[in-house]
């Protein structure tokens, strides 16, 4: 009997052995890989890409690699040395604004995307790159000035205004402040459960925005008070794009100037930039929103990373 018993207990142990080992393996092949590209960009980004990368690996969902150009003005050579194979990778997220890459590059990028691979821009990554066409259809709206392409705000009610080029400001944005995020697509899966007013930590709030904006799907906006240097008009702050059978996936959110990381530690940008990767990489979202997420009138900020 006892013999008996000791059997069935050790049969039972090897089995949620295995069963444990097959659950952490299928959990680690859940991972979604993840490629940030930086190396240049008018924002710190060497603050930056640490602070995103860290919160990105802490959800469990990805696995991120990094890649970095060549410094601006680099010789040729070393930009032949420059060639990341986007096709490893489920979502690209780019830290980057600075010189145009290779033709080679910027191929392999329209192909990842067009193929269905996810694009994610993060703030002053959308100012790069005006002279490459596919690029301004990948994120729509860009930091150019009056003459490029449409200006797309949005009405009290989330629906799209156009201003043709020539008419209305270009890029620009008022001082720096704490502002009010209004949601407009409450149902899209990056934005499900947020509330429909929250305050996002102190950052650039980017206005005249110009572009193609074709088929532009705007989640998000906020508006450019005068008072603090703002145009007076509700501007998108996130938005899609669909591309080829790809997903393009952009935030203006996230200014680091220097050491002062407040807009990419808020945790409103943090949960946007998670979920807006895994909806980009997947076109669901499984990441929570997480219950410390910034109220209407309250910022909310994750803490600094030890030095």
């Amino acid at each position: 009997m006892h013999s008996s018993a000791n059997r069935l207990r050790l049969a039972a142990a090897v089995l949620f052995t295995l069963v444990a080992a097959g659950t952490n393996h299928a959990m680690a092949a859940d991972k979604l890989p993840l490629l940030i590209v930086d190396g240049q960009n008018n924002h710190t980004w060497q603050a930056m890409t640490p602070v995103m990368k860290a919160e990105l690996v802490k959800t469990g969902r990805f696995s991120v690699d990094v890649a970095t150009t060549p410094p601006g003005g680099a010789p040729a050579e070393d930009w032949a040395k420059f060639r990341p194979d986007f096709s490893k990778y489920a979502v690209v997220l780019s830290n980057y604004n600075g010189d145009l890459w290779p033709a080679e590059v910027q191929a392999a990028l329209v192909k990842f995307v067009g193929n269905g691979g996810g694009l994610v821009i993060i703030h002053a990554a959308n100012n790069a790159f005006p002279s490459w066409g596919e690029w301004n259809k990948m994120i729509g709206l860009g930091w150019r000035d009056h003459n490029f392409g449409d200006r797309v705000t949005v009405d009290e009610r989330g629906r799209p205004l156009r201003t043709p080029k020539g008419e209305g400001p270009g890029a620009g944005h008022g001082s720096q402040h704490e502002f009010v995020i209004d949601v407009h697509e409450p149902e899209h899966p990056v934005m499900r459960g947020m509330p429909e007013h929250w305050k996002h930590a102190n950052d650039e709030l980017y206005h005249g925005q110009r572009g193609p904006g074709a088929d532009m799907h705007i989640l998000a906006s906020a508006l450019a008070a005068k008072e603090t240097g703002g145009t007076g008009a509700r501007e998108p702050m996130i938005w899609w794009i669909p591309y080829g059978k790809g997903r393009v996936f952009t935030t203006v959110m996230g200014h680091v100037g220097g050491n002062d990381t407040r807009s990419i530690r808020c945790v409103g940008f943090i949960t946007v930039m998670n979920r807006g990767c895994e909806w980009a990489a997947t076109g669901t979202v499984t990441l929570p929103i997480p219950e410390n997420f910034p109220k209407a009138d309250a910022t909310s900020l994750a803490p600094e990373a030890p030095k």
